[in-house]
């Protein structure tokens, strides 16, 4: 295994799951990935946390070392490996967007953050709000914070929660991977959410029926230290 390239430890992670017609996902699979579909069926997700402790070739970078992100990615599968695509993902640190779409070939966008945990002995609350778009866009959830537990693996949240692997495409559109490592993360039951975001301004007109959507799943996860490593060309 190669020296890790990036290490950090992630919490807070919020997951809204929307089932999609799979016509809008396939042309950014890259090459030699496929789908990923449970019961014939797929998904993007909208995935909210925390960076926190964060390194880069272990090097605590000051100024970068604690930020929120906002993701939305899709599932596939390259052989018995299962992956996640992004479609574009939300930092409020400039040279962290840069080194993402350089070394990664990651979908990242710089925007104004921020996010914010409250902890109360029987209530953890998360939100974020992005300033995109001439709007501001918002998420919060509520959890009983002494829920939590570890779904089994034929769970819809480890469906989910769990890969080990990021899939892209680099500027001579060759497929790319990465391997993300962390332990199986625990989840909160969750009381309340609030969702005010435009998925058009974010992500797009093709995304723009989200605002209407309903999501078919929400997990709220603890998160851990997580171990980032060098991509490889497939």
């Amino acid at each position: 295994m190669p020296r890790p390239f990036l290490s950090a430890h992630w919490k807070n992670l919020l997951n809204l799951t929307y089932e999609v017609p799979p016509e809008l996902l396939e042309p950014h699979c890259p090459d030699g990935v496929e789908l990923e579909r449970s019961e014939g069926r797929s998904f993007v997700s909208l995935v909210a946390f925390d960076f926190t402790d964060t390194r880069v070739l272990g090097v605590p970078w000051p100024g970068y070392r604690a930020f929120p992100e906002v993701n939305l990615r899709f599932y596939v599968r390259h052989g018995d490996e299962r992956g996640v695509v992004f479609l574009r993902e939300f930092v409020p640190k400039r040279a962290v967007a840069w080194i993402a779409r350089a070394l990664y070939g990651e979908p990242y966008v710089r925007a104004p953050m921020t996010s914010e945990q409250r902890l109360t002995p029987e209530e953890l609350s998360f939100g974020l709000r992005v300033d995109y778009g001439g709007r501001e866009h918002d998420l919060e959830v509520t959890a009983d914070s002494h829920s939590t537990h570890v779904p089994p693996e034929d769970s819809p949240e480890h469906f989910f929660k769990e890969h080990s692997w990021g899939f892209g495409t680099d500027r001579l559109g060759r497929t790319r991977r990465y391997r993300v490592d962390h332990p199986r993360w625990a989840v909160y039951d969750i009381e309340s959410l609030t969702v005010d975001i435009d998925f058009e301004t974010l992500y797009g007109e093709q995304w723009s029926f989200l605002n209407d959507a309903d999501p078919i799943h929400e997990l709220f996860a603890q998160g851990s230290d997580v171990t980032v490593y060098p991509s490889e060309s497939l």
